[in-house]
């Protein structure tokens, strides 16, 4: 039965795919053959709303079109912000839908009010609109529908959309005059669906005009093979492998890829026809899954464009939209690219006329140059050897676009930006959100958790329910981590026995990481299948073990962390699936494959092939090659214990982030609490990701920050990156020495945001000398005492309180003490006082500030008077080793209050209420602190009851009023250094 409700729907949302939204009933009218399609198109609408299941395909159309209006951050019909109440409203205004109506469809399709991607970028010409887009777009589209097929939320397809788009919108015009080549770098998530991004780039792309994609992919035939596979099967589609031969003549299909492929042709997109034929043009492969990049066989001819109009350049539109596409996937290998290029330099001066895009997955492994410049010779760079293939290949061709994608993004910003053959990102640097239903390294970390470390439990805190730390006490954990593997596989097993889809428990995996060293690799491999053989799975004791681990750890964290997923309520319904487990794991060989080495030989174990197999139920055993690029399917419990001193090295190993769907309750890490780095000295794995965890989010954060643009005119270039690097631990730098590349703040400003130096001084007389500058507040302060009440938040419904001394101390008064205080090395504080002194009314208005001086609790409290006034309480801080700065100065609870005062001020002032402090008054924490591990170290600094001011450092935080900015809410100036002007190594950052 024809369902003609949908299909006018489907006419009139089409009418209105190029412009954005439109009044409904006017465009029904028009395209209607009933008498009185208004009607038709809204009151018969909002019934079928009311009556709408799950998969009514009119539902999935409005959630597929409203998701992507309220997503789209370009929207010329609307002047409200993506992803708000707002855009929405504006939209049913448009379509003339009454409240009622936009009522019912909020209920059923939410406003999508999840994070975006944030875009640091220059200026750029405006050439691909939504509108242009919508006018070429048979890839895209292609790409689209099979995205929805896979069951990818209407959310996730539109996020990605914009994503891309926000890409391809900074490339250059592929049909231009003038060639010009953008240079990009795109952050995602380690594991977290790169390819399925630069996909929707590379279809977008191709729809656009460009003609030759290159894509990095990798440095092993099997990672080059997996992404040559997922391009052909997602972007390039049957018809384009095909190439006109018959799918039903086996003799035609000899040597055509993928015949031996189970999911040939089912899952591979399909065009319906040649595209050429349909109205559009082809693609041709220049590499396959099995053949990397070796010569252009056919020489010239290969990458030969047939031209409608010969005399005009393939650029222009006449011949650029008739002409097929050429894709290669290639390995970011010194033969394989040489070859490229020499080939390319054979080709002349078509080069010149080629809109051409390089995609570099993983563009921080290789591509980076990594020479020392002082080891130059003089006018000479000096380029390792990817890298300076890569630098040959944008010179050949000048209309190549370069776009890097990596989840470790350090050494790229780093990369000097006065090179102009490198491939600093130049022109845009885009941050993708994270992807729900994606787990990451706050998925493992209890990130300022308000719940005191004895009071979590499995159900509030993620380390509880997913980590299992190594240490001396507890032995190796190595038996255990592997009945984790077997008690989880047989966990799988029972949930798809009870009717779950078997997909998201196809392959079960487990990966030990200890060493680099490919003798320990082997060692363990031989320990390990001992330790399987010895583990009697299939007698008494192994199931001892087993109903041991399942009733103190599984069976409490699925409770508290999967309710709605099957779990047994005890062992014994378990048991039987043990043993399907246990076949899995031991088929093939036995439960062990070792991954490393520096060729293919390990990886062409059937066993390994996550594509090919059925069901990859392993325990791997690596180094290297286990932390780039390789996805390990079913990755469920990691064995982690290996030591490096690099942020982005020690992220690209955490193999254990990725999409979990149906078994993220099951997810174990296991990992050193007490390595040894060096010969004596023991680092924290655990606290080493918590740390890099924390400088990659303020990285993000920083990026978010500063990407509104002021005056429709950018806050900061991608050049101007590197100062927002944050390094949370001192062993842990961000990316390798030789990588970094160095700028300097010049301003800071930080509205209702907190500023919090640590970087005090170490020796005592000037610890002193600060001491005595803070003497007038702590006169204010001394003898003080005011309850603190913390609201209620999402963190704990709990009443929480603290006291403190307080006083009100105003803006210049404050201004002065912070101006004249002394730092170790260089003035941290200083970017931020250049912003503080404007407050004084030249870029705001700050009449004074609220300073809190906490007291610890009662049971805790160690008191002293402070050169003659107080008392007060003293706290505890460390500096972090190995560095002059302290950890983090004010206390989690003192902070939230802090925060809230500023926040409920201004929220205040917008309602157009003052009950509070008002919105010209900030809050200072100030915190008397001693240099000490213990309490008993304090005890000793007041045991006469006054502590001496050589002895006390004042710190503080600082948090202005949110008013605290101009109208431009400009956030930031920088000085950067820039090699391209020797004569002037720090440059002023132009401000308009």
């Amino acid at each position: 039965m024809t369902d003609q409700l949908l299909n006018l729907h489907v006419d009139v949302l089409a009418a209105m795919q190029r412009g954005g939204p439109r009044h409904f009933a006017k465009l029904a009218f028009a395209l209607s053959d009933e008498q009185d399609p208004s009607d038709l198109a809204l009151e018969r609408f909002h019934d079928r709303l009311l009556e709408a299941s799950p998969g009514d395909e009119l539902l999935a159309l409005w959630n597929r079109t409203l998701t992507a209006w309220d997503l789209d951050e370009r929207a010329t019909w609307s002047s409200s912000p993506a992803r708000t109440d707002e855009r929405r409203a504006d939209a049913y205004t448009r379509l003339g839908f009454g409240a009622e109506l936009g009522k019912a469809i909020d209920s059923l399709i939410p406003v999508f009010k999840e994070p975006g991607t944030v875009v640091i970028s220059k200026d750029f010409d405006p050439w691909y609109t939504r509108e242009s887009a919508a006018a070429r777009s048979f890839y895209w589209r292609a790409y689209e529908r099979l995205l929805h097929a896979k069951g990818w939320p209407d959310s996730a397809v539109s996020s990605l959309d914009e994503a891309a788009h926000s890409v391809v919108e900074r490339l250059s015009d592929p049909a231009r005059d003038d060639a010009f080549g953008a240079r990009g770098l795109v952050v995602g998530y380690v594991q977290s669906g790169k390819t399925a991004n630069f996909t929707g780039v590379a279809a977008k792309a191709i729809d656009a005009g460009y003609r030759l994609v290159i894509v990095l992919g990798g440095t092993l035939n099997l990672l080059r093979s997996q992404t040559q596979r997922r391009i052909d099967m997602e972007l390039i589609g049957q018809e384009n492998i095909l190439r006109g031969a018959d799918p039903n003549d086996p003799s035609a299909l000899v040597g055509v890829d993928y015949q031996d492929d189970e999911d040939w042709p089912q899952k591979f997109v399909s065009h319906g026809g040649r595209p050429s034929v349909l109205g559009s043009f082809d693609i041709e492969r220049l590499t396959t899954r099995t053949d990397d990049y070796r010569r252009l066989l056919n020489g010239i001819r290969a990458l030969e464009f047939e031209k409608h109009d010969r005399s005009r350049p393939l650029y222009d539109p006449a011949n650029l939209h008739r002409a097929a596409a050429r894709i290669m996937v290639v390995k970011k290998n010194k033969t394989v690219l040489s070859n490229l290029v020499d080939d390319l330099r054979k080709i002349g001066p078509l080069l010149s006329e080629i809109p051409a895009l390089i995609i570099d997955d993983e563009s921080d492994q290789a591509s980076v140059n990594t020479t020392n410049p002082r080891k130059w010779e003089a006018g000479k760079v000096t380029r390792t050897a990817i890298n300076g293939l890569i630098t040959d290949l944008l010179r050949l061709l000048p209309r190549a676009q370069y776009v890097g994608y990596t989840a470790t993004p350090f050494a790229n910003v780093f990369v000097d930006p006065g090179d102009g053959d490198d491939i600093f990102p130049r022109d845009f640097l885009i941050s993708l959100p994270r992807p729900s239903e994606y787990m990451g390294v706050q998925d493992f970390h209890d990130l300022d958790s308000p719940i005191p470390r004895n009071e979590r439990t499995v159900a509030n805190s993620q380390e509880k329910a997913h980590v299992r730390g190594i240490e001396k006490a507890t032995g190796d954990r190595l038996q255990e981590a592997m009945d984790a593997f077997v008690l989880s596989g047989a966990l799988k097993a029972y949930r798809v026995a009870k009717g779950l889809s078997q997909d998201p428990y196809r392959h079960h995996t487990m990966l030990v990481h200890e060493s680099v060293k490919m003798d320990d690799h082997n060692a363990l491999a031989n320990r390990l299948t001992a330790m399987w053989n010895n583990a009697g799975y299939t007698g008494p004791e192994g199931h001892a073990r087993l109903a041991k681990l399942f009733a103190s750890d599984f069976a409490p964290v699925s409770a508290a962390h999967a309710a709605d997923l099957p779990t047994p309520t005890t062992y014994d319904e378990l048991r039987p699936y043990v043993s399907r487990a246990r076949q899995l794991i031991n088929s093939g060989g036995g439960p062990v494959i070792v991954v490393n080495g520096d060729t293919d030989r390990y990886f062409a174990q059937l066993d390994l092939d996550f594509d090919r197999t059925p069901n990859v139920w392993k325990i791997l055993v690596g180094g290297t090659k286990l932390s780039r690029g390789f996805t390990v399917e079913g990755l469920t419990v990691t064995y982690y214990r290996r030591t490096t001193q690099q942020a982005d090295t020690l992220m690209q190993m955490g193999r254990w982030f990725g999409f979990r769907r149906g078994y993220r309750d099951l997810v174990r890490l296991y990992i050193g609490r007490e390595e040894l780095i060096g010969k004596i000295k023991t680092v924290d794995l655990y606290e080493a990701f918590e740390a890099i965890c924390q400088d990659e989010e303020l990285f993000r954060a920083e990026l978010a920050r500063y990407a509104p643009l002021v005056d429709g005119r950018p806050q900061v270039t991608p050049a101007q990156i590197p100062p927002l690097v944050a390094q949370h631990l001192p062993w842990v730098k961000p990316s390798a020495r030789n990588k970094m590349f160095n700028a300097e703040l010049v301003e800071v400003r930080s509205p209702g945001q907190p500023i919090e130096p640590a970087a005090y001084p170490v020796d005592t007389e000037a610890t002193a000398r600060n001491t005595q500058r803070w003497q007038p507040v702590l006169a204010q302060l001394s003898g003080s005492s005011t309850t603190c009440r913390l609201q209620a938040d999402s963190t704990t419904p709990l009443s929480r309180s603290f006291q403190a001394a307080t006083s009100v101390v105003s803006h210049a008064d404050l201004l002065g003490i912070l101006s004249s205080l002394e730092w170790e090395d260089e003035n941290v504080l200083k970017p931020h006082l250049t912003y503080l002194s404007q407050l004084d009314g030249r870029l705001a208005l700050v009449d004074d500030w609220l300073v809190l001086a906490p007291h610890r609790t009662e049971r805790r409290r160690i008191e002293a008077m402070l050169l003659g006034h107080g008392p007060f309480s003293l706290f505890r801080r460390s500096r972090q080793a190995g560095k002059v700065s302290f950890g983090r100065i004010s206390g989690l609870e003192h902070r939230t209050y802090a925060q809230q005062l500023i926040d409920t001020a201004q929220a205040e002032a917008a309602a157009g209420v003052t009950t509070g402090m008002g919105t010209h008054r900030g809050v200072v924490l100030l915190y008397p602190v001693v240099e000490a591990t213990t309490d008993a170290e304090i005890e000793a600094v007041a045991a006469k009851g006054t502590a001496s001011a050589s002895e006390i450092t004042l710190a503080f935080t600082v948090i202005p009023p949110r008013s605290a900015i101009d109208s431009k809410r400009q956030l930031v100036r920088f000085r950067a250094k820039d090699s391209s002007q020797p004569d002037a190594p720090i440059v002023n950052a132009p401000q308009d």
